[in-house]
């Protein structure tokens, strides 16, 4: 699909991997809008890129609904969706008080929260967005639309505390394949991209020696993945028509030890 004048959603955009892919989107002529929680980022994000804001809440349907129907005033119906809006968490199935040794219960609201925004949030948008591309006119080979859901190497590899978090991934990779075949016969192509240890603003945080050590672990290059490259590799998806139901792994090689 040719990006260049095409309509494109990007979830989470108002920083990290959804930022680096608006902005990669719309410097290839894509009219982008900036779906975030974050009002004040997200609204500097689309003035710069040339887009529009929508303020949204994953886990509500009024809200999402709403940011489409406010996407698609200014745009038109997007061809592109590419879900980035996530969040990270961590516990130990059965933890341990620090002083006392004590067992402690897994904290259930952070698997559901891991659900709700990672994996159903992104659903969420899916079916949204899905149900606009479908009635599209057909482009080159009968073309209608392009999904791109982040997961993680957590669905595959994931650590110690990450039941919830690669179990929502999980399901993001998962759930690709059954939904390109729900929509093969609509045009509209599926993929996933599970991205490894990137400098995200949640990283970015962290001590410099922390994430040298980060980078290190990778095989090569040796270093944090960057958002600049999460976005070619969407752009990529967009514009390969023969690329659907993939998922690739985006991590310099890493395999994810259990800590």
């Amino acid at each position: 699909m040719e990006i260049n004048g095409i309509a494109a959603v990007v979830t989470g955009a108002a920083s990290g991997l959804g930022e680096a892919t608006a902005r990669a989107l719309a410097e290839r002529g894509a009219k982008v809008a900036v779906f975030d929680r974050d009002t004040e980022r997200g609204e500097k994000v689309a003035s710069e890129i040339g887009g529009v804001f929508c303020e949204v809440d994953v886990t509500s349907d009024e809200k999402v609904a709403a940011a489409f129907a406010k996407a698609r005033e200014a745009h038109g119906q997007e061809r592109v969706l590419v879900n980035c809006a996530g969040v990270a968490n961590a516990a130990k199935t059965v933890g341990r008080d620090k002083e006392t040794k004590a067992a402690k219960r897994y904290p259930m609201q952070q698997f559901e929260l891991a659900i709700g925004i990672n994996l159903i949030g992104s659903f969420r948008c899916i079916a949204n967005s899905a149900f606009g591309m479908v009635d599209l006119e057909p482009l080159a080979d009968g073309e209608r639309g392009v999904i791109i859901n982040t997961a993680s190497v957590a669905a595959e590899d994931g650590q110690i505390g990450q039941a919830a978090y690669s179990a929502s991934k999980g399901g993001v990779l998962a759930m690709a394949l059954p939904i390109a075949r729900d929509l093969m016969n609509d045009g509209v192509r599926v993929n996933t991209i599970l991205p490894g240890v990137f400098k995200t603003p949640m990283v970015a945080m962290m001590p410099e020696n922390v994430q040298e050590a980060l980078g290190a672990q990778v095989p090569f290059p040796k270093r944090l993945g960057q958002a600049e490259e999460y976005a070619r590799l969407a752009c990529f998806m967009v514009e390969n028509p023969y690329l659907n139901a993939a998922a690739i792994r985006l991590d310099g090689g890493i395999r994810m030890a259990p800590r």
